[in-house]
């Protein structure tokens, strides 16, 4: 495998279009969508009609062919400038079309991904529930077939569901268990259930810490009946279904957060320039000189360790304790470089009008989504061959 992490003059356009984008369109309408705590319709349907909901996905759906270097890049872009929108895209391609692409059938493919890819719709993808958090083996959804009807009968809940309640959301792919194995551990399976099925209830949007203009909520099932042909894959391969969902999506993450912390060097380079004190530029002073350095030196490597992750991937290589380091790495150095971004800024920093005001309230999230960085440590030394 290469290890020259430098972009071809494709993903390069990309990646500048994309800026462009963010620059333009984003960053002069974000701040009101969060302080409104609103999701932002028109930026969604905008990344639409780029196609950028449909990068990794083949064209036969409508998707542009790209992979997951391609969705990283654009996922860094769009959150140097603001991450309820990255979160949006990233939610919408990693957890709630590529389940649907990996593991359905052609009947799920051709009903679903052209509305996924075109950004009509949005998916979501129900796994986290109140009682297990990290530990989502611990599943308690049950799933049971009724074989009069010969539909799935679903009663449980999901919480910190991303994209699950707009008006665009059309599906949640549901983790569930539908019965047991020999050694009595649970068969956990995946089943799509539409939204605005009986019974599925989608609870208000949380009030959140940051993350403000992206959609989350808490689901419930009371005997919810979908067809037994939405079941997605094999039953019982729900968990193994997951596994792979998530340590693709970390990457998309840590390209994420990659992001974040870009955009704080950025803000605090164009800030250590105007701002005076004491007669000069702030910048001009070796304290905040050194820590805008640091800055960009975690954002370097960061960058460095989520494209060698996806490089892997998307070369079929094994790719997971790569996955792993580059979120934990990615998200780690995202607080460190939102938290210094907002002290260069002094009293500005803590200014909502400010964007690394909305930077240090969207960082933390990023140690907790998709694996802790307690998780992601376990994943990494269990690859090294720690087991206790």
């Amino acid at each position: 495998m290469s290890l020259d992490h430098r972009l071809s003059p494709e993903l390069d356009e990309l990646r500048r279009t994309v800026a462009e984008f963010a620059r333009d369109v984003v960053a002069p309408k974000i701040g009101d969508f969060y302080e409104r705590h609103e999701f932002p319709y028109e930026i969604v349907r905008e990344m639409g009609r780029m196609g950028l909901f449909g990068l990794p996905f083949p064209e036969e759906y409508g998707g542009m062919g790209g992979d997951y270097l391609a969705l990283g890049i654009v996922l860094e872009e769009l959150a140097r400038v603001d991450s309820s929108v990255a979160i949006t895209l990233e939610a919408g391609v990693s957890l709630g079309a590529m389940p649907i692409h990996l593991f359905g059938t052609p009947e799920q493919k051709a009903e679903w991904l052209p509305r996924l890819c075109s950004g009509e719709l949005l998916g979501a993808f129900g796994l986290t529930e109140p009682d297990g958090g990290s530990d989502a083996g611990a599943t308690r959804t049950t799933a049971r077939l009724d074989e009069a009807t010969n539909e799935w009968v679903i009663n449980g809940s999901k919480c910190f569901i991303t994209n699950s309640g707009t008006d665009i959301t059309g599906l949640v792919t549901v983790t569930a268990v539908t019965g047991r194995k020999p050694d009595g551990g649970p068969l956990i399976s995946s089943i799509i259930v539409p939204s605005g099925t009986p019974g599925f209830t989608v609870a208000a949007p949380y009030s959140k810490v940051g993350w403000n203009a992206s959609d989350t909520r808490e689901l419930s099932f009371a005997d919810v009946r979908v067809p037994a042909a939405n079941l997605l894959g094999s039953e019982g391969r729900g968990y193994a279904q997951f596994l792979r969902i998530l340590d693709e999506g970390r990457i998309a993450i840590a390209a994420l957060a990659t992001g974040l912390a870009q955009g704080c060097v950025d803000e605090s380079v164009k800030y250590a320039k105007e701002r005076h004190a004491f007669g000069r530029p702030i910048g001009a002073n070796q304290a905040i000189q050194f820590k805008i350095a640091d800055m960009e030196m975690r954002a370097h490597t960061a960058r460095l360790a989520w494209r060698d992750a996806a490089s892997r991937l998307v070369a079929g290589e094994p790719f997971k304790k790569e996955a792993a380091l580059a979120k934990l790495h990615s998200s780690t150095i995202a607080v460190d470089n939102a938290r210094d971004a907002t002290q260069i800024h002094g009293g500005y920093g803590f200014m909502n009008e400010y964007p690394v005001a909305r930077m240090w309230r969207d960082s933390k999230i990023l140690e907790i989504g998709e694996g802790t960085s307690e998780v992601q440590r376990m994943l990494i030394a269990r690859e090294l061959g720690l087991t206790g």
